[in-house]
């Protein structure tokens, strides 16, 4: 997978670092034991953090950053990292999707980046470049329906918009069928040894929970 970062992007965060995983591997509608690991991520949280002070995590406090300067409210289309983080320090549970999506949402409130995990069968051609949305432009957004990205940092393929900080795509999203994996970490915060530290965290998890060999990464641009 080939991955261009654009100069809209570099404009308004020139120091982001992204890094791809891509890897073979089996879905499962449940893990008790990557339950179990992010139950203890959400006890440690509970005990440090409040729903304001998570606003202050390096990846998170940088993604807030970018959506303000490219004109979008992030109090109102949250990174997905934040919205993960705040709904376990308001005392709910994080949804229970299947044992793919579970394990990126760990990785995700693990580093407090917000991570975009997609099936890459369903890509449009064999390039992604990172854009901003445009006024307008189509994007349903998973379980949320049709979803206004204009000013939202946007993945693209040949066919259009595939992932957001906020929300990933209907078209493209990981289903219990899922072999082939790409999953997307956005470092806004420009921390290169944080974001290698999370893709080699998701290979990690891949190898204990899903008949995966973990694939591999590249960080770009």
């Amino acid at each position: 997978m080939n991955i261009i970062v654009s100069q809209e992007i570099e404009n308004v965060c020139p120091g982001f670092v992204g890094a791809a995983v891509e890897a073979y591997c089996k879905n499962s509608e449940y893990s008790a034991p990557l339950w179990q690991e992010i139950d203890e991520w959400a006890e440690r949280y509970k005990a440090t953090l409040t729903t304001e002070t998570l606003k202050r995590l390096p990846g998170i406090e940088a993604t807030r950053r970018v959506y303000k300067t490219c004109g979008k409210d992030p109090s109102r289309y949250r990174p997905a990292s934040e919205a993960l983080i705040r709904r376990i320090l308001q005392g709910k549970k994080l949804y229970q999707i299947d044992t793919l999506v579970d394990l990126i949402n760990l990785a995700s409130i693990a580093y407090g980046y917000s991570i975009g995990g997609f099936d890459a069968d369903k890509f449009k051609g064999d390039t992604l470049t990172l854009g901003v949305g445009k006024a307008g432009e189509p994007y349903e957004g998973i379980g949320r329906g049709m979803l206004n990205i204009e000013g939202l940092p946007v993945y693209r393929d040949a066919e259009g918009g595939v992932g957001t900080p906020t929300s990933d795509h209907e078209r493209t999203k990981i289903e219990l069928k899922t072999t082939h994996l790409v999953v997307l970490i956005n470092g806004y915060d420009g921390r290169r040894e944080n974001v290698v530290a999370n893709a080699e965290f998701i290979q990690q998890l891949l190898r204990k929970y899903c008949d995966s060999d973990g694939g591999s990464y590249q960080v770009y641009p």
